[in-house]
């Protein structure tokens, strides 16, 4: 049986809630392409389309909406779990916690219908949020700021973190990213997910496990990666001499390859526009500057595309977040996709359970421990 490593193009599921094109450079969630999605919908609309397969009516829009609004109540078991997390956890960790410890509270408890599962999909989706909010002004030492009913989703999460009700484009912008985090396919965190589901855990272990996939920085922790370069580099004239230094000493640069994509990923070139945007908004165009001459010494020295990381970083820095916070973002937004991928697991299961390849000894004889012969110490290898 022949072996992929790492199973690239291997078709684990079928799916009906997003598809891309790499060679063409396309992304469809449920056939709307992401360029008109960010251009035209909202992360409300986006969240109803993965779950329903189809855009909303006002009607049906307004129902999620009161329903997410109402489900952005942390609880008392939260609210004092979280001066702990804050104190000794890492954003993700406490996320990866934060959402484990909402399960035991949540009003379906154990209940695994359809139904109930939907509405545990939601409750996760609008808490997330609040989740990090709360984290980021608890470390801090601020009062918490509690949601605000009259605010969008993307909208509230600005306001809870900062104290003050965003513009209206940082407001646009933040709903803008949360879309365009929404789904991505088989991904490493997605495939956590419904593999999980696939053994009927229930959707709050699912997202746990999404979390801890996504928690790496070969998966969502690349967006962090990528600011932190960007502050090390500091100024656009130091640009180039620092991504030809770090090519020279084979070191990779964060934001730029795809797995799938072979040309430019159509999600990093809405958010170079947007990067752009924000930089005039905010009277920084720094970060986009440096941006900019670091894809273009990339592309001369790799041939590569930033990915959707790569521009995220200046957005979300642009928007004032915090760089540990931009990886708990994505999760905030994936966590859509997420649940949309549990349901759709559950509602065709079959255990996800794959072969491996055995490249191990065979045919080994047991040994007394009495007559074992100690092993020559191996000389260390140098760690580079």
């Amino acid at each position: 049986m022949p072996t992929t490593k790492g199973l690239e193009e291997v078709v684990a599921a079928q799916t009906a809630i997003s598809d891309i094109d790499g060679k063409l450079g396309k992304l469809w969630y449920v056939g709307y392409s992401i360029d008109e999605l960010c251009a035209s919908s909202t992360f409300e609309e986006v969240t109803y389309l993965v779950h329903h397969l189809e855009l909303p009516t006002q009607s049906e829009l307004e129902d999620l909406t009161e329903q997410m609004i109402n489900d952005r109540e942390a609880g008392d078991f939260i609210r004092e779990l979280m001066p702990t997390l804050a104190q000794q956890a890492s954003p993700m960790s406490m996320l990866r916690t934060g959402i484990s410890a909402a399960s035991a509270y949540d009003p379906d408890g154990w209940d695994n219908s359809a139904e109930a599962n939907y509405r545990k999909a939601i409750r996760i989706i609008s808490l997330i949020p609040t989740l990090v909010a709360y984290y980021d002004r608890q470390r801090r030492g601020l009062d918490l700021v509690e949601p605000n009913p009259k605010l969008p989703h993307a909208a509230n999460f600005l306001y809870m973190l900062f104290g003050e009700e965003p513009s209206q484009e940082a407001a646009e912008a933040m709903d803008t990213a949360f879309i365009a985090y929404v789904d991505h396919t088989m991904n490493a965190s997605t495939f956590c997910a419904r593999v999980v589901a696939s053994t009927l855990s229930d959707m709050h272990s699912s997202v746990v496990a999404a979390i801890a996939a996504l928690k790496g920085p070969l998966h969502g922790g690349a967006n962090e990666q990528a600011m932190r370069m960007l502050e090390e580099i500091g100024d656009p004239s130091r640009a180039e001499d620092h991504v030809r230094d770090a090519l020279a000493r084979k070191q990779r640069i964060m934001g730029f390859g795809h797995r799938v994509y072979k040309g430019d990923d159509p999600r990093a070139a809405i958010l170079r526009g947007l990067a752009q945007e924000l930089g005039e908004h905010t009277g920084d165009p720094r970060w986009y500057e440096i941006s900019q001459r670091v894809e273009k010494v990339v592309m001369e020295e790799k041939g590569l595309y930033p990915n959707v990381d790569f521009y995220m970083a200046s957005v979300l820095h642009s928007l004032g977040l915090p760089t540990d916070l931009f990886t708990p973002m994505f999760a905030a937004a994936r966590s859509a996709g997420w649940t949309a991928h549990i349901r759709e697991q559950y509602a065709d299961n079959r255990l996800i359970r794959p072969e491996s390849e055995y490249i191990g000894p065979r045919d080994r004889s047991y040994v007394p421990i009495e007559e074992r012969a100690e092993q020559p110490d191996q000389p260390k290898e140098a760690v580079s």
